[in-house]
């Protein structure tokens, strides 16, 4: 009854979280192992858990979606679909080691661009004429793609990710950033999870009861994003971003 109590509070907690900053796998994966599900397949089913999360949060931020290009919309959705795939993929053919050694160092890197992207914006529009286009919005799409892969691959510190590219690449409104990370973690996390499924690595009773609580922690940890300042939400990604890191390393 422990074990379920804590695998139901870890996805609540993991839909607010990644509504608000990403990082929810951190806590979803972790419970899983915990309860006595074996490394592998706790990942797959941490992906399962969180997926719907996203659903929650990206109805949370549909005013901001709304006033977004469609074809903006559909285009990178695309390119998250094919990522998360392909990412899936590649987990259920190689070894996790291979990839897990690299996991804190990508974190620490997307938080430190993430926290430096104002300045980074700053520094690349200095002598650009007023509404000049960002240099850097050009990388969007293969740096969405290389993400997606990420995440269909290993999805803790997804939402750090994205936010950190759509910071740097020229999106200044964070609730804007925010709610294309949920909509698009929640393509490519579908299309990693049918995946997974095929294959046969979830285990299927956990993932259910997660998934509902992880619906209802998105849900509400979007309403909570939209209120909060952006100071507020940013330090949120990066102190998340922090910690993941330390976690991480120190489990290498």
């Amino acid at each position: 009854m422990f074990d379920w109590m804590l695998l139901v509070v870890a996805a609540l907690g993991a839909g607010i979280l990644n509504a608000i900053a990403g990082g929810g796998s951190f806590l979803t994966f972790p419970a899983l192992v915990f309860a006595g599900v074996p490394a592998i397949p706790a990942n797959a089913t941490s992906a399962v858990a969180v997926s719907p999360g996203y659903l929650g949060s990206t109805l949370g931020f549909r005013a901001e979606l709304a006033r977004l290009p469609r074809r903006r919309l559909v285009q990178e959705g695309v390119v998250c679909a094919a990522g998360g795939v392909a990412g899936a993929l590649l987990l259920l053919v190689t070894p996790a080691k291979v990839f897990s050694a690299v996991v804190p160092w990508l974190l620490l890197f997307a938080t430190v661009l993430f926290a430096g992207g104002p300045a980074l914006l700053a520094r690349v529009r200095r002598g650009q004429a007023p509404g000049a286009a960002n240099p850097l919005q050009r990388w969007r799409l293969p740096g969405l793609a290389l993400v997606a892969v990420y995440g269909g691959y290993f999805n803790g510190g997804l939402g750090i990710l994205l936010m950190a590219l759509y910071t740097v690449t020229g999106e200044s409104e964070v609730n804007t950033a925010n709610a294309l990370k949920n909509l698009n973690s929640l393509v490519l996390s579908l299309l990693s999870v049918a995946a997974f499924a095929v294959a046969g690595a979830v285990a299927w009773p956990q993932a259910v009861l997660m998934a509902m609580a992880a619906t209802a922690g998105g849900f509400w940890g979007a309403r909570l994003a939209r209120r909060l300042p952006a100071a507020v939400v940013r330090g949120v990604v990066i102190t998340t971003g922090v910690v993941m890191s330390a976690v991480f390393f120190l489990r290498g």
